[in-house]
């Protein structure tokens, strides 16, 4: 593994790095290293993918948190959204139980692709707040849209503790949050991986899992029938360090491409710390690993578009879960310690 570039630093000869970053610490209200970025905030209340309610209210808990303040406190400027608007439940049939609910999911993920292509046209910086992991499928269609339009393509970072490559043939609840990558992959469900009218969104040797802990049989073979080499599991991070497989992931996502869209599920984390998100599972990455998971993606600068789904506030602990989100969304925007 290459070793990682020193910090830059804007001081002058003689001049203690500590000091002036501590300056631009007192200037901002937090430590940041980015340039600022123009960052449109985009609400997807989508819960039609899981079985579990609630996380429709998680774009609420993320801005309650205070996300605008901690992203403006960084000197970025923040612009609102809003929601989109998602269908209920209760008013609609679900239709394929192989596939539930995949007509309305559809139409909101192609609204979701639209505002992001939207945002990335107007040289903002989307940040898409979930709802349930079936938003990626509307997210990452609008991001690769835009750099198709540019003759480029996009890379693509899936944080999660789950694969979510699961097809209406081989899985086994049914649920499309376990469907997004899959469909992104052009492997179906044909309505979700054909948004914006053109398939596969992102290649799979520019497709990087990390932390993976919870994975269907069904859905191993299906990562190797898409091709996707780039697979680093719990274990991976055990044994070799968060730093090592981030340096490692963001070259491959990165290689030959505009950029990468991150894609962070909080059941990532372990639920010690992150106890209130759609699937919980034990083992995940701890506080520090996830925050510097995302100071190094903040380090190399390329991140295109940021998503965070599945908060779920109803199982949540005093809204810790959606704090979290807010402090690992401000480290990937270039907040730092020091």
């Amino acid at each position: 593994m290459a070793e990682m570039n020193e910090k830059s630093s804007a001081s002058s000869p003689g001049t203690s790095p500590r000091g002036a970053n501590l300056t631009s610490a007192a200037a901002s209200g937090g430590v940041q290293s980015l340039p600022p970025r123009k960052i449109r905030v985009i609400g997807v209340p989508l819960d039609l993918g899981a079985s579990r309610r609630g996380v429709d209210m998680g774009p609420s808990a993320v801005r309650v948190a205070g996300l605008e303040s901690r992203l403006e406190a960084l000197g970025h400027e923040v612009h609102d959204g809003g929601n989109i608007s998602v269908a209920l439940a209760e008013t609609k049939a679900a239709g394929d139980q192989n596939a539930r609910y995949l007509r309305e999911i559809t139409e909101t993920c192609t609204r979701a692709a639209e505002m992001v292509l939207k945002a990335l046209s107007e040289a903002m910086t989307p940040v898409i707040l979930g709802g349930d992991h079936s938003v990626a499928a509307g997210s990452v269609s609008g991001a690769a849209e835009f750099y198709r339009r540019q003759n480029q393509k996009i890379g693509l970072l899936w944080i999660d503790a789950h694969a979510d490559i699961n097809t209406p043939a081989t899985s086994p609840s049914g649920n499309v949050h376990g469907m997004p990558l899959a469909a992104l992959l052009g492997l179906g469900p044909e309505p979700l991986s054909n948004i914006l009218g053109w398939s596969p969104k992102v290649q799979p040797e520019n497709t990087v899992l990390i932390g993976v802990r919870d994975i269907d049989p069904s859905e191993k073979e299906n990562i190797r029938r898409a091709g996707i080499t780039e697979v680093y599991t719990m274990r991976d991070i055990d044994e070799r360090g968060m730093r090592a497989v981030m340096e490692e992931a963001l070259r491959a996502a990165g290689r030959g491409t505009a950029g990468y869209h991150v894609s962070l599920d909080m059941d990532w984390i372990d639920p010690e710390d992150a106890p209130g998100v759609g699937t919980p599972v034990r083992g995940g990455a701890t506080y520090r690993e996830a925050h510097l998971a995302m100071e190094i993606i903040a380090d190399h600068g390329r991140m295109l578009s940021l998503e965070v789904v599945e908060v779920n506030p109803v199982i949540d602990e005093h809204n810790r879960t959606a704090d979290l989100a807010v402090e690992l969304i401000s480290s990937a925007f270039g907040k730092k310690i020091l």
